[in-house]
């Protein structure tokens, strides 16, 4: 019979070998096809429900159809959608608040790295969408209400319930990277800090430089290999890694 100290050390050693949290900062998320059990499980640092947020991230994806790129869901009823980022390429992007789609018109997708930014604000229902630091027209979602706690970060996947419900036809194929949330509305010059890898702000609910997660499948953590020219009021400079 083990005792509850043996006890207590298995399961301190379980969630040793299960959740990693580290400086992410050069690296990716790599999902190499599609899968129902390839994803990737992100732990907030504060759980509480939200009024406002905003979801930076970088993808990289040959992908031509409809995919996740951050899938937020809670155990309210029928919240699996809750916060979703969803390109539809070649030129739409849908954004759900509490279940609601919103689509935007964007420029065709090509196959490089994307940097995508999604602020809401409760208090008037705004989505701003960024993609590459370019403000898409806004619209409006969901005003007055929150998006509640706790609750299931996926990456990888969207869910269809709290934690589940994934399709193969949904999964994300690619790279994703540089992966940051924060509990308010991001300014354009904190949208330009985030796009040009300004490395002293990051997330105060997910930071990629001290993230929690952990891995399923054959999804990986490996160096981050492209180079991409980045515009900057100072010139023209170029973002590598190794």
């Amino acid at each position: 019979m083990v005792g509850k100290m043996e006890k207590f050390v298995l399961w301190f050693l379980f969630l040793a070998g299960s959740l990693a949290q580290e400086d992410l900062v050069g690296n990716v998320f790599l999902f190499p096809k599609p899968s129902v059990t390839t994803y990737a499980i992100l732990k907030p640092k504060v759980e509480k429900p939200l009024k406002t947020l905003t979801v930076c991230l970088r993808s990289y994806t040959s992908l031509t159809r409809f995919h996740p790129l951050f899938s937020l869901a809670t155990r309210s009823p029928d919240q699996d959608n809750a916060f979703l980022i969803f390109p539809k390429p070649p030129n739409q992007f849908s954004i759900y608040i509490n279940q609601e789609e919103n689509v935007f018109k964007v420029d065709p997708s090509a196959t490089e790295w994307k940097h995508t930014c999604v602020s809401w604000d409760s208090a008037s229902g705004v989505i701003e969408l960024w993609i590459d630091g370019k403000l898409y027209p806004r619209t409006v979602s969901k005003k007055a209400s929150s998006i509640g706690s706790p609750s299931s970060i996926i990456l990888g996947q969207e869910q269809d319930y709290f934690g589940g419900g994934f399709n193969v036809d949904q999964s994300f194929v690619g790279e994703i990277s540089d992966v940051h949330m924060w509990d308010y509305v991001l300014t354009p010059d904190h949208i330009q800090k985030v796009l040009f890898a300004n490395m002293d702000f990051t997330g105060n609910i997910l930071s990629w430089r001290s993230l929690q997660y952990e891995l399923r499948g054959q999804a990986s953590s490996q160096p981050k290999r492209q180079c991409k020219a980045l515009e900057h009021h100072y010139g023209l400079f170029a973002k590598c890694y190794e």
